[in-house]
């Protein structure tokens, strides 16, 4: 028997959406305001699901409190009040889109996370926008 535990969590962070490659027109007309030279932000929420067999000795799939500390390191303090484009390394050469923001944070998450246990992670750009990523 699987069972997924899940944790919320959340970050505020700014970003520009573009290509260094692009003209700023091309940019303009693909990424519109989100391709803002001075930045834009936004309260990102995020939902990190682990799911496992439930160890019989705890009860737990995974002690949350281990999960809310993984999600600490690796998420908001890297991201927490940073501008995305130029505080975080991983976006230096990648732009910050939602779908490629979930794609580090759920690269990073991985690492920390036992083999065998499947990892999601859900990103909530606006209230309305928001992308999953499973490592697919």
């Amino acid at each position: 028997m699987k069972v997924t535990i899940s944790r919320k969590a959340h970050f505020n962070a700014a970003h520009r959406l573009y290509r260094k490659d692009w003209t700023f027109e091309q940019n303009d007309v693909v990424f519109g305001k989100c391709n803002n030279p001075n930045f834009h932000g936004h309260n990102y929420e995020l939902i990190v699901s682990v799911t496992g067999k439930i160890d019989p000795e705890t009860g737990f799939v995974m002690d949350v409190k281990i999960l809310s500390e993984l999600i600490k390191e690796e998420v908001e303090e890297r991201f927490d009040h940073k501008n995305l484009n130029l505080d975080v390394p991983e976006f230096e050469n990648l732009n910050p889109t939602a779908e490629n923001i979930v794609v580090v944070i759920w690269n990073k998450l991985r690492k920390r996370i036992k083999v065998g246990f499947d990892l999601e992670v859900v990103l909530y750009e606006t209230p309305r926008n928001f992308v999953t990523y499973k490592g697919e």
